[in-house]
């Protein structure tokens, strides 16, 4: 029939997949689309579909996304804030870009951003682990102080002195003698990125570029509780369901699972 007609083989194999004409992993693509809360692109949608045993192209993929209507959040320019003066604090960097290989707590990364709340700009303080790039503590508070580090600490639910390292920009909200008896508590070594250099702190600023596109650019905030609230469910989405290309496309919490189940 198909030498009758005068069209390719593959043309009928790729029709006769499809009911009345419909690709018929629309439902799929978006059901996943949905699940990453408007974040996940064709590379991440086209793993999550093998997963479900479908194997599907991503420009297939792109092409269902354009027709339906669906833009990842990271399709979004991001404002970056600027950076204040830093500190002279002599303490060095003792983690000198070697973010990847690190063991479980071996080294902990932190930052600060801004996210508007009722028209003013309250702060969220993030503690990745550069293990498993796992959100380990979080804060939100009205003001860029210590005690919203202290807080995001206070949270943490691994034994403090399991921390090697803390590494961190050179913000004052950092190096202080509230952090410093934290650190010196829990027999944590101190290190700072070089002064104006934000590559010295990569993973950190990279966690806050998700942050701010998967999160903080995605709603409206009247009240600081709000925030919170909604805080603590995009942690408990980021470290048990997102998906993370970095880590074989394991969520943090998956990837700390089977590296134990490993070692046993």
């Amino acid at each position: 029939m198909c030498r009758v007609l005068n069209i390719p083989k593959s043309t009928y194999y790729y029709i006769s997949k499809k009911t009345n004409g419909v690709d018929p992993i629309i439902a799929d693509v978006i059901e996943i689309f949905k699940m990453s809360r408007k974040n996940y692109g064709t590379r991440k949608i086209k793993h999550q579909l093998e997963v479900k045993g479908i194997v599907a192209s991503r420009r297939r993929i792109g092409r269902i996304m354009r027709e339906n209507g669906l833009v990842s959040n990271y399709t979004v320019a991001q404002y970056k804030v600027h950076k204040q003066p830093v500190n002279q604090d002599p303490v060095p960097n003792e983690v000198n870009r070697e973010f990847n290989g690190r063991a479980p707590l071996e080294v902990a990364v932190s930052d600060l951003t801004y996210v508007r709340v009722g028209g003013k700009w309250n702060y969220v303080c993030l503690i990745v682990d550069l293990y498993n790039r796992e959100i380990i503590g979080y804060s939100a508070g009205p003001n860029k102080t210590a005690q919203l580090v202290y807080e995001a600490f206070a949270r943490i639910r691994y034994r403090l002195d399991q921390i090697s390292i803390f590494h961190t920009d050179r913000g004052s909200e950092f190096k202080n003698n509230v952090i410093d008896g934290v650190i010196e508590t829990f027999n944590i070594k101190r290190s700072l990125s070089n002064k104006g250099c934000p590559y010295d702190n990569a993973v950190a600023e990279s966690a806050f570029k998700v942050f701010k596109t998967e999160f903080a650019n995605q709603y409206a905030f009247d009240r600081l509780d709000y925030l919170k609230l909604m805080l603590s469910d995009y942690v408990n989405w980021y470290n048990n369901i997102r998906i993370h290309s970095s880590l074989g496309y394991l969520t943090p919490d998956a990837y700390r699972k089977l590296a134990h189940k490993k070692s046993v």
